[in-house]
Parts: structure tokens; sequence; C-alpha cells
């Protein structure tokens, strides 16, 4: 995408809920990295009493850990899909996407090798508290791990290719479906009892929604007698000042021909 292309932007309204969700998840994960500091306080308490420390608080807090980091993991990737990150930085577009799952090993990995490197506790305590925590682990980080990366710049790109069919920024989708509609009675919605109507961005927002039906795409260009050809160049519309920025460079080699 050109730097000078029609970029897509979130509204003020969505921008303020994705901060507060931001804000809120990075709370649950403070509470748990707390969680963990107090597992591993009870934990070398258990042990250095003579206790066994495959005990209720030790196991509660764990379970507190998991519930709290994956929450916010969930808040996380909610902000994200209201506020998406740009594509230009390569680490910060992943680190942002998947900080859920970074978060996951910051709020399970010390425990886990507490456990596992105490020289006081035996083998069985270990596996046992190993797995639990290990678990959790994997759970919080399937919590955070982010499938459907959004950006910046897909949200452009989904957003010119519909308003290039339709002239608009409205598109359909369902409850349950997996792609969003040009036509809220295509095939595939039309006995749908619950269709709702919103702009690109919106359907991601709400189901995570970013392609576009092909057959209702097929039929649109069908009905306006659109090729692959004048859609790119329909799209390319959109954003005058890539346009210009492309021509530019052949007014200028015409005028140093004319010169020469």
């Amino acid at each position: 995408m050109s730097e000078n292309q029609k970029v897509w932007k979130p509204t003020e309204e969505a921008k303020s809920q994705a901060g507060q969700f931001r804000l809120f998840a990075v709370l649950l994960w403070l509470g748990a990295i707390v969680a963990q500091v107090f597992a591993i306080r009870m934990f070398l308490q258990a042990v250095n009493a003579g206790e066994s420390p495959v005990n209720a608080w030790v196991i509660g807090l764990i379970v507190l850990d998991l519930i709290l980091v994956f929450s916010g993991s969930i808040l996380w990737k909610k902000s994200n899909r209201l506020s998406p990150p740009s594509e230009k930085n390569q680490f910060l577009y992943y680190m942002q996407n998947q900080l859920g799952v970074v978060m996951a090993f910051v709020a399970f990995l010390p425990l886990i090798v507490f456990i596992l490197t105490n020289k006081k506790v035996d083998g069985k305590s270990k596996a046992i508290l190993g797995s639990i925590a290990g678990l959790a682990l994997v759970i919080a980080g399937i919590g955070g791990f982010e499938s459907n990366m959004a950006s910046i710049e897909k949200y452009t790109e989904e957003t010119n290719m519909v308003e290039a069919l339709t002239g608009a920024n409205n598109v359909y989708w369902t409850k349950s479906g997996g792609r969003y509609h040009l036509y809220q009675d295509c095939g595939y919605i039309k006995n749908s009892t619950e269709v709702t109507n919103g702009t690109v961005a919106q359907s991601y927002e709400t189901k995570g929604i970013d392609q576009l039906c092909q057959r209702c795409k097929k039929q649109k260009m069908k009905e306006e007698n659109i090729t692959d050809e004048s859609l790119l160049d329909k799209i390319k519309q959109l954003n005058p000042t890539e346009n210009k920025e492309e021509t530019a460079p052949a007014e200028e080699v015409e005028e140093e021909k004319d010169a020469a």
C-alpha cells in the first residue's frame, strides 16, 4: 500500500473504546502477575515449612492467574479489532497482535521455573504442580494467540474493495457467518433471522469477519459489468494521491525528452 494512499482510520468512539479495553487488559495482566507472585510465595512457604506444596492456595492462585491473563488477552484482542496497528513496523505489528501470548509466558514461566528447579520438592509434587502450571500456560497462550491479525492496511484494502463495488462502505453479516456480504438477500444469509449491517471494520470488530463473499462479489461485478481490470481502476480512483504519484514520473520523463 502506498504511503499516500487513502488510509482507513478508526472512529473516535472506536479509539476510545479500544483505549478502555487496553487499560483493563493491562490491569488484568498486572493482576495475573501479582497472582503468580503470591503463588510462588505460597509454594516456597510450604516447601520451607516441610509441607506439601500441592495445596489449595497454590493451585487456586494458578487458576486465578489463568483467569486474569486469559481475560486480559480477550480484551486486548478486541481492542486491536477496534483500533488495529499498522504493518509498516513488522515487529510492533506482530507484538501488538500477539501480546497476549507474551503475557501468558510472563504470567506462568517464572512459576514453572521455580517449581521445577527447587531441590527441596519431591518429583511427584513437581510433576503435579508443573503439569497444572504448564497446562495453564498452554491455555493462556491459546487464548492470547491471534490467528486473524488486524491491521490498518487490511481494513483499508477491504474497505476500498467494497466501496469500489458498491459506492458505499456497507456490508451484511450474520451471527454464525464467516464472511460479509454485499446483498442482504444473498443465498448464504437470506434465510437467517439475524442479519446485521454496518461497515467492513464493524464486521471485523463484532465477529472478526474479514472476507468478502465471493458470490456477492461476482454478482455485483456482473450486474455493473465490472471486469477485474476496471475494478482495480476503481480502487485506484479512491486513492487520487497514489495515482498522482504514479503518473508524475511519467510526466517528468516526457518533459526531459522534450528538453533534449
